[in-house]
């Protein structure tokens, strides 16, 4: 059936099959932006499952890139965006140097 001339809907376009970004990253960038999120809306930004979201969250942590505090029964997370990136590629780059791509170049707070 031929759509009707003027309308405005558009089909749904397939998820990609790859991205240039990993999960870590796409969880680091939620993060970063709602500090407070939970796991259950970050893995719903990002398209995996809370779980994935957990094991992502305590290597980010244990690697130093995230801190961790606890506001009542939340948890609040703090990035550490001068921590290097771990790619011997992206190395001599800052966390900071990606949060500023995602925001369009907007700089953060530089912690």
């Amino acid at each position: 059936m031929a759509r009707a001339r003027g309308s405005r809907t558009t089909p749904q376009a397939p998820a990609p099959a790859w991205t240039f970004l990993t999960n870590h990253a796409h969880v680091l960038l939620c993060i970063a932006k709602e500090p407070s999120a939970t796991m259950r809306d970050v893995a719903a930004q990002v398209g995996i499952t809370e779980r994935a979201v957990q094991r992502i969250v305590a290597d980010l942590e244990a690697a130093g890139y995230l801190e961790r505090s606890r506001m009542g029964r939340c948890n609040r997370y703090r990035v550490r965006e001068r921590m290097p990136l771990r790619h011997a590629l992206e190395r001599h780059e800052e966390v900071s140097s990606l949060l500023a791509l995602a925001r369009g170049g907007q700089a953060g707070n530089g912690r």
